[in-house]
């Protein structure tokens, strides 16, 4: 069996909601803090929670106490507060549910399409790969469930930050810098967000060849799930030719929609 085992592809503002029918007041709250905190690269000042939640200094305080004493959030030097380590453990079991309600969507791409379906997530400036559903083709593409790559030349990879404003985007690739893997591989910003506007254009996006030569990945973006998530079909070029991207690209844009209902309906 010919197998390439390197990758292919490629802040709520304002008030704090009340609780839920039947929720728990401090509990939404709480929740609510630690997202503000996510959305706002995991570190943050008490004004700053303040600023976006609305909740008055001393109910934030009162939160962010309790949630130091459990591990979720850390006091830094600074007297900054920043994502505590017990949601790392909380972070991989989520992961690995989400593989699991992923797969059967993965799964139903592999059986229309014949390649190798992917689902990944970004990982502070990095992309991971949550699942995956190999191709049954002896000749296919197999990327390791945990791996992490940088956004640039995976179709997965731009897909993700084609969901984030053009600075933010920018901003992600100037941290990561752009090596080039192949001479196909997108190196400069510029042109880097001319691509970024194609893909908001047409509602996907293309790894041709960008990561490893002779290998094209065709990805799209999961909307309106409650994470940002792409999912992707990736393989020989010799297999995912051109006609083969304008069959698939609504194939994989309808299995993307179909998972974020799922995983909305499991939220």
């Amino acid at each position: 069996m010919a197998t390439s085992q390197t990758s292919i592809e490629g802040a709520p503002s304002g008030d704090v909601p009340r609780a839920r029918a039947g929720g728990v007041q401090s509990l939404d709250r709480a929740f609510a803090l630690l997202e503000i905190m996510a959305d706002a690269g995991g570190e943050i000042s008490l004004s700053q929670l303040a600023d976006s939640s609305g909740l008055p200094l001393p109910t934030i305080h009162r939160i962010i106490r309790t949630l130091v004493d459990n591990g979720y959030v850390r006091q830094l030097p600074s007297r900054r507060y920043a994502l505590g380590p017990r949601l790392i453990g909380l972070g991989e079991s989520a992961s690995r549910m989400l593989g699991t309600w992923a797969r059967p969507h993965l799964a139903q791409l592999v059986d229309e399409l014949g390649e190798t379906a992917n689902l990944a997530m970004l990982d502070g400036d990095k992309v991971v790969y949550v699942a995956q559903v190999p191709s049954p083709h002896a000749m296919r593409m197999f990327t390791e469930v945990g791996r992490r790559v940088l956004p640039h030349s995976a179709g997965v990879g731009k897909a993700l930050l084609a969901q984030l404003p053009e600075e933010e985007a920018l901003a992600t690739v100037g941290r990561t810098g752009m090596p080039a893997a192949t001479d196909r591989t997108i190196s400069t910003p510029e042109a880097f967000a001319e691509e970024m506007a194609r893909i908001r254009e047409r509602g996907y996006a293309i790894d041709d060849g960008e990561q490893e030569i002779g290998v094209r990945c065709l990805a799209v973006p999961v909307l309106g799930g409650p994470a940002m998530m792409a999912v992707s079909i990736s393989g020989p070029e010799a297999r995912v030719s051109w006609d083969f991207v304008d069959k698939a690209a609504p194939i994989v844009q309808r299995a993307a929609l179909a998972l974020a209902s799922d995983l909305n309906h499991q939220n």
